[in-house]
């Protein structure tokens, strides 16, 4: 019987060892944080505050300054924590990156996650991916904590999810001159709050001037739009390969769904300009690319 209770004692002690050394390991563990961002949210409220407009194109971003910025302040908040990374997330037609958003991709700590853009220019399937991105952190203990840049009512199933696996959701917004750019549902479900102002926005947006976004002309002509294609031919042919591009030769007058994408996104960030639904463009665009692909081959 003593053996027994000696026995058992001796169990008792060494869990109880097992136990004082996974909560010491635990307290020396820092807490991770994450940032995600809503883009399309971001670009909204930032557009409107400092450039007075939500038009993308009348206004640029330094992107990769404003989210160095956001990881300074989240340094400064969670002072105790590592940063696990920052998550962008915004629409895209095809979910194709356009210049813009590979660039951002490309920024160390920096994961762009696409959602689709419809034909009236907005966003499916962001809140989605908010959504599971969250969730799935939380739940693997990736994440401590969460600030979330954004304003859509829909992110509340986002926040309570993440919350649901002990993660704190702190949610970040973005001065509005005038009313609210956040829906009240997500601000009483979140952790905590904070308000980004404009001195905070001022040093990464500036409004274009009118000229820089819209043609001195109104509408491009071909000519201009065939010489733009050229243009990212010329650059492809360096950035790409001369063996990626020569691929393309067989498909002639055809380019695959992607590339012919890429083509129409870079030339419109170029001319400044939308070539949708405007066939004669589109067509002078390919024939300006084909043209000189062609020429080198």
């Amino acid at each position: 019987m003593n053996d027994d209770l000696g026995t058992l004692h001796t169990r008792i002690d060494r869990t109880n060892e097992l136990l004082q050394r996974m909560l010491a390991e635990v307290a020396k563990t820092p807490s991770t944080h994450a940032i995600f961002v809503d883009a399309g949210y971001l670009y909204a409220a930032a557009g409107r505050l400092v450039a007075g407009t939500e038009d993308r194109r009348a206004f640029d971003l330094d992107a990769e300054g404003l989210i160095d910025a956001l990881i300074d302040r989240a340094r400064t908040i969670f002072a105790d924590s590592r940063l696990l990374r920052v998550y962008w997330y915004d629409g895209a037609r095809r979910r194709i990156h356009t210049a813009e958003q590979q660039t951002i991709a490309e920024l160390p700590d920096v994961k762009v996650r696409l959602g689709n853009l419809n034909a009236n220019n907005q966003q499916k399937g962001v809140d989605s991916l908010i959504r599971s991105d969250l969730e799935s952190l939380a739940r693997h203990r990736a994440i401590s904590d969460a600030a979330l840049l954004g304003g859509d009512e829909d992110l509340v199933s986002a926040v309570e999810a993440a919350q649901g696996y002990g993660a704190r959701v702190h949610l970040w917004g973005i001065e509005a001159p005038e009313g609210r750019n956040q829906a009240e549902p997500l601000l009483w479900e979140v952790d905590s709050q904070r308000t980004l102002d404009l001195d905070f926005f001022k040093p990464y947006v500036s409004r274009r001037t009118a000229s820089a976004y819209e043609p001195a002309g109104g509408r491009p002509s071909r000519e201009d739009v065939r010489f733009v294609g050229a243009q990212i031919a010329a650059k492809w042919l360096v950035s790409r390969g001369r063996d990626t591009m020569m691929e393309l030769l067989p498909g002639h007058p055809y380019l695959p769904g992607s590339v012919d994408q890429d083509l129409l996104v870079e030339a419109e960030g170029l001319l400044q300009y939308s070539l949708r639904g405007q066939a004669d463009l589109r067509r002078a665009l390919r024939d300006g690319f084909w043209d000189h692909l062609q020429a080198q081959y």
